[in-house]
C-alpha cells in the first residue's frame, strides 16, 4: 500500500516556476515507478512525466519536454516535478501516481495509487 500527498501548487505568472512535491508513505515506495499527471477542467487526465523505480530514465509529454523535470529521492520517499517557463495552458490539477509498470506508462489504468492533487494556476 502506498499513500501519496502532493504539495507545492499555487498561482504563478506565465514564465515563472513552481516545484511540486509528492510525499509517499509505505515501505515499498522504492519498488514503484512514479509519474505526474494533470487534469484541466473539462479534459481528461493526461500523463506529464514519469520515472522508473530506480533513478534512471525519465519520460515526458511533448508539451512539457525541456520545461519540466521529474526526480525522486527514494531515501526520503519523495518525488518532485520542477516546472519552469510555465504557460497558461499548464493550468490544471496535478496528480502524483505510483505504478508497478514502467515510468513510461501513459495510461491512467496503469497506475495503482494516486494523490489528491494540487492546483497549479498560471496567469497570463
Amino acid at each position: 500500500q502506498v499513500q501519496l500527498v502532493e504539495s507545492g501548487g499555487g498561482l504563478v505568472q506565465a514564465g515563472g516556476s513552481l516545484r511540486l512535491s509528492c510525499a509517499a508513505s509505505g515501505r515499498t515506495f522504492s519498488s514503484y515507478s512514479m509519474a505526474w499527471f494533470r487534469q484541466a477542467p473539462g479534459k481528461e487526465r493526461e500523463f506529464m512525466s514519469g520515472i522508473n523505480w530506480y533513478v534512471g530514465p525519465t519520460y515526458y509529454a511533448d508539451s512539457v519536454k525541456g520545461r519540466f523535470t521529474i526526480s525522486r529521492d527514494n531515501a526520503k520517499n519523495m518525488v518532485y516535478l520542477q516546472m519552469n517557463n510555465l504557460k497558461s495552458e499548464d493550468t490544471a490539477v496535478y496528480y502524483c501516481a505510483a505504478s508497478r509498470y514502467s515510468g513510461s506508462a501513459k495510461g491512467v489504468a496503469k497506475y495503482d495509487y494516486w494523490g489528491q492533487g494540487t492546483q497549479v494556476t498560471v496567469s497570463s
